[in-house]
């Protein structure tokens, strides 16, 4: 009796040392599988956080670059990019094609001879803003090239002028404005006129008024001048726009940053 209760003794014994052991195995699993699974999580969180971090210095480098959306010099291009896509879908739908027929139908020469006639009326509001800005000698060359081209160039159809050694000027009443000091303030998209900036788009109807074509003629005829001259305009740069939408990443900031450059160095030729 004594002997089976040792035997029972130890055996219980063993038992719980198995059972101790098991527990400790089972424990150890259980804090080594939650354990994994935290470091899976840590290391996904880890990941996405680094993604995110890729993406947003990506972002920002092409922000830098392009400078899409983070240039001083346009804070309104929200409203200037859906403008910009207007103007674009105008082009496509009516401006392009007609502009395309139009240098298809006429012969160079009455292409040349329209873009004359339009140029000589021109210089008379470009003698006006020479003279504004106190370029007389440009003024007086500026009016000598309207008497030439009228008086020998069939109303201005032929540029004699330029042959004669008499050189061509643009200037319009922004850039007087901007030799004033007037600064250009933010770019600004227009619908049809396209790009343009606040000093320009404020002088753009004093330019309608001293363009003799538009503001001394009948309405018919100014209406009808204002078309051809659209067009003429149009198709004198669809090589150039054809080779903007091939080379150009975004189109919108090419214009935009070509037209600001250009206007900076109409305005200060100099610098």
């Amino acid at each position: 009796m004594k002997l089976l209760t040792k035997f029972e003794m130890k055996l219980a014994h063993k038992q719980l040392t198995i059972l101790r052991l098991t527990s400790v195995l089972a424990l150890s699993f259980i804090l080594g599988a939650c354990t994994t699974v935290n470091n899976i999580k840590t290391g996904a969180g880890t990941r996405l956080d680094s993604l995110k971090t890729e993406a947003g210095k990506t972002l920002e480098t092409i922000s830098v670059k392009t400078r899409i959306g983070n240039n001083p010099r346009d804070p309104l291009e929200g409203f200037n990019r859906a403008m910009f896509s207007f103007n674009e879908g105008l082009d496509e739908a009516v401006l392009k094609p007609v502009a395309q027929a139009y240098q298809s139908v006429l012969p160079s020469f009455v292409q040349t001879a329209i873009g004359n006639f339009f140029g000589n009326a021109g210089d008379i509001w470009t003698a006006v803003n020479n003279l504004l800005q106190g370029r007389l000698t440009d003024s007086v060359n500026d009016v000598m090239r309207v008497a030439v081209n009228t008086t020998f160039g069939l109303g201005g159809l032929l540029d004699i002028a330029s042959a004669g050694g008499i050189p061509k000027h643009r200037e319009d009443f922004g850039q007087t404005l901007g030799k004033w000091g007037v600064r250009s303030g933010p770019y600004v998209m227009l619908p049809l006129l396209g790009a343009s900036t606040l000093r320009d788009t404020i002088a753009t109807p004093i330019d309608f008024k001293g363009d003799v074509l538009f503001s001394h003629t009948s309405t018919s005829t100014r209406n009808v001048s204002t078309v051809v001259r659209f067009v003429d305009q149009r198709a004198s740069v669809l090589d150039a726009s054809k080779l903007i939408e091939e080379a150009a990443l975004d189109k919108y900031v090419f214009i935009r940053d070509a037209y600001l450059q250009r206007r900076a160095g109409q305005i200060n030729p100099d610098d």
